[in-house]
């Protein structure tokens, strides 16, 4: 058995077992869960949130060189705790890990990093921001200006960030709910980083710019217990509107789904319950799976109906715990470009 495999069994307080995000489901006594009408309090709330089970950082580009040539790029800061008690130094019961990638038409470059909390290996500050882990960095003097580094066996990227607008509160107001039973997590966005920075690669550095989307979600328990995992779209349009729309797939076949219309402005309007619909088009024989790697997506509220189309198919995160997420392409009643991840397939 890979000893990282060894790691998750004994330290995560959920069963995310390799072709299952169902874990996420578990009931999460001692822990705080999300209510509604909460007011978020920055720039503390950049920063962690220990009295829940479940925390990331996470970030995905769409980038282009020089040449045109379309990439994108994905970093996540995970925190995940084994029990609502804190404990300091070697006891703590605060796990951190992260996982890095870089995709390209024709290749896919992943790798990952695993943390015990409480030794200075891993962590995240909230003023001035920095979230870390071993020499992975993301961090600033605020929010809207970061800098970004990582590194793999094989590839590497290291890029500045600079917001172009405001934060935006997926649900009520951030109060993301998550199935039909109530479950639900704290959410919010910057979706309006532009990125540039240079990409190494086994050909060698190459310098690219292009748009960055940075998620910050908290829970304790965000699915319910039939939910196996979800479908999650981030889209920057043409025309300058944002999509965030995810569909959770549940057990008796049906699906839950809420989005999040964001305007230029940063103006949101939310969808609720099955609202945003995702249809898989086209599937994609990816690791002896088969993944959906072209979508239909519709929102009728905005008239929105396009094809979402993965950049490159093989975009696996062939990971301690694997999933799908890569760059896409979106044509239809709107153009532009996005990404996607897939989980629990």
């Amino acid at each position: 058995m890979n000893v990282k495999v060894i790691i998750l069994l004994v330290f995560l307080p959920y069963n995310l077992l390799a072709q299952s995000f169902s874990g996420l489901g578990s009931t999460a006594e001692g822990f705080a869960n999300p209510a509604p009408n909460t007011n978020f309090d920055f720039p503390l709330d950049h920063g962690p949130h220990k009295n829940y089970r479940i925390e990331w950082w996470y970030l995905t580009a769409n980038l282009s060189g020089e040449d045109q040539t379309p990439y994108g790029i994905q970093w996540t800061l995970f925190r995940t705790a084994r029990s609502p008690n804190e404990e300091n130094g070697w006891l703590s019961n605060q796990i951190w890990f992260a996982h890095a990638a870089i995709t390209t038409p024709n290749e896919h470059f992943t790798t990952e990093r695993f943390a015990r909390g409480g030794i200075g290996q891993a962590g995240v500050k909230a003023e001035p921001f920095e979230a870390w882990i071993d020499e992975w960095n993301l961090s600033g003097k605020n929010f809207d200006e970061l800098s970004l580094n990582a590194a793999g066996p094989n590839f590497g990227y290291d890029m500045s960030l600079e917001a172009e607008g405001p934060l935006v509160f997926h649900g009520d107001k951030g109060y993301s709910v998550k199935s039909s039973e109530g479950q639900a997590s704290y959410y919010y966005s910057q979706p309006f980083f532009k990125m540039k920075g240079t990409l190494t690669l086994p050909e060698g550095d190459i310098n690219v710019e292009g748009n960055a989307w940075l998620d910050r979600e908290w829970s304790s328990q965000p699915l319910s217990e039939n939910q196996l995992g979800w479908d999650w779209f981030s889209l920057s349009l043409d025309n300058g509107a944002k999509l965030m729309g995810f569909q959770l797939r549940q057990t008796d076949g049906i699906n839950f789904s809420s989005s999040s219309w964001i305007e230029p402005d940063g103006s949101l309007t939310s969808y609720g319950e099955n609202e945003f619909v995702a249809e898989p088009v086209k599937e994609s024989n990816v690791y002896d799976k088969k993944i959906p790697t072209e979508w239909r997506l519709k929102l009728k509220d905005q008239n929105l109906d396009v094809i979402v189309k993965a950049l490159n198919p093989n975009s696996w995160m062939n990971l301690s715990i694997p999933y799908w997420e890569g760059p896409v392409a979106v044509s239809g009643s709107h153009s532009g470009l996005g990404y996607l991840e897939m989980t629990g397939y």
